[in-house]
């Protein structure tokens, strides 16, 4: 029965990219052209996609199939793979880092541009989705604080002391702010491609995690607070490997994020997840572009500079469409509260929170494969030049960046198949959930309804981001 139900939704797939077909290309480095049919027709068709996807799963998924873990055993990992991995993380952050400072400070010359907001901000996300929790390997600032940890416990065990209780009401809520914050630097702040001043926050960022650990301990402040461990551990959560306790799992493709521990913060973090994703496509827009001089000119008129003016009007449009995000998933919170009164509205928002991982995956895909696609491919000639001095450490520096390695076209199936795949796996984790709040199925099924209208929604908006950015 399950495996009809994943047939289902793939053919729904299938349709889905033949009716959403040929070029358009959201964000990269390459321009775009006019999309080859109506934006209302490919929006209604990856719509029909989720409705056929919503009526297999009411039919044919009646019990709770993703809740447990449902792991298998494959491997005891070698210790020593955490110490060789954090080793190389160190090393990394430490190379990241020094570029930025002595390095040129023109951007696409060094390494730390292209480094951060490229190979681990994107790339990071499909290897975790396909590997699993590979960042937690490699975390410098974790590494670093397991390392200082392991010397001070040979050297004076009883003088540590035990860490302090990490407060629950602030949960993920660090994790949030610093999704939200990282988006800022990379969209809004002006030096936001400054290799050293990229390098002196990566630092300060680190001493941060660094003195939080050493407070209330390693692993609950990584799995609470660290922004890029939280954001990169929920897409590895829809991987089907799982590392725990020193062995390697295999397990249903989707369950790892209905284990998601509820804490305060969990809807606020997924929420930024989506809703920075989708302020960087709306700023791509002719909307934001002619919204834009509204906002700013009441701020020059109080005497505000340009580049401060454009800053805060920037500011303003990501925390409110941040929070049109959030009215759309409370909305959908709502009319599942409205099926029964029995569960409140903030126990549910906090026991669906996970299904919108798939979304903020999708959104991430979607809107920066191009991106990595093409300036990804940097990486070959700046690794060998890291400072832009002229040097060829690995006999690389001399390679291009290939704009034929993947046509518009293939961008653009791949940017709709990440969409609807994402919502389809995101109804899938709603219904299964649901079962399991509701019990009867019949109940479960209507309470979909509403989250089945923000699925919709969420997959409109992605596909007219797609449509809408730097129409020629």
């Amino acid at each position: 029965m399950r495996a009809r139900v994943w047939l289902i939704g793939l053919g729904g797939t299938l349709v889905a990219s033949a009716l959403l077909a040929p070029p358009a290309l959201a964000h990269g480095l390459v321009g775009r052209t006019d999309l080859p049919i109506p934006r209302w027709l490919f929006g209604w068709g990856a719509a029909m996609v989720l409705i056929v996807s919503f009526v297999a799963l009411a039919v044919l998924w009646q019990k709770p199939e993703l809740q447990e873990g449902h792991r298998r055993r494959l491997v005891r990992v070698p210790a020593a793979l955490d110490v060789v991995c954090g080793v190389l993380g160190i090393g990394m952050f430490a190379a990241v880092v020094y570029s930025g400072l002595a390095g040129t400070q023109t951007a696409t010359a060094n390494l730390a541009p292209t480094v951060i907001y490229v190979v681990v901000w994107v790339g990071l996300v499909i290897v975790s989705l396909f590997c699993g929790d590979v960042f937690a390997l490699f975390n410098p600032w974790r590494a670093t604080a397991r390392g200082v940890a392991w010397i001070a416990g040979r050297v004076a065990p009883e003088r540590l002391p035990a860490p302090l209780e990490y407060p629950a009401r602030v949960g993920r809520w660090p994790a949030a702010v610093g999704v939200v914050a990282f988006v800022w630097v990379e969209l809004i702040y002006p030096n936001r491609d400054d290799p050293s001043i990229l390098a002196l926050l990566a630092l300060a960022y680190a001493a941060v995690m660094l003195l939080g650990m050493s407070f209330y301990g390693i692993d609950r402040w990584t799995s609470r607070a660290d922004a890029f461990a939280v954001y990169f551990n929920l897409f590895a959560r829809l991987s089907p490997w799982e590392r725990r306790d020193g062995v390697l799992y295999l397990r249903r493709p989707l369950s790892g994020v209905t284990q998601l521990e509820p804490a305060a913060g969990t809807v606020a973090l997924v929420v930024a997840m989506i809703g920075t994703t989708t302020f960087d496509g709306f700023t791509q827009g002719p909307i934001w572009r002619d919204l834009l001089p509204d906002l700013e000119r009441p701020l020059l008129d109080l005497g505000m500079s340009l580049t401060g003016a454009l800053q805060v009007a920037a500011t303003i449009g990501l925390l409110v469409v941040v929070g049109l995000v959030a009215l759309l998933y409370r909305a959908g919170v709502a009319g599942m509260h409205s099926v029964s009164a029995s569960h409140g509205a903030r126990d549910l928002a906090q026991s669906f929170a996970h299904t919108l991982v798939p979304i903020a995956a999708a959104y991430a895909i979607a809107h920066y494969f191009s991106l990595l696609a093409y300036q990804g491919q940097a990486t070959a000639f700046l690794v060998s030049d890291p400072l832009g001095d002229g040097s060829n450490l690995f006999g690389t520096a001399s390679a291009t960046i290939d704009y034929n390695v993947i046509r518009a076209t293939g961008v653009w199936y791949v940017q709709v198949g990440a969409l609807v795949i994402g919502h389809v796996a995101a109804l899938i984790l709603a219904h299964d959930r649901a079962l399991v709040v509701w019990r009867k199925a019949r109940e479960a099924t209507r309470s979909q309804y509403w989250m089945l209208l923000v699925m919709v929604g969420f997959t409109s908006l992605g596909l007219w981001l797609l449509s809408a950015a730097n129409p020629t």
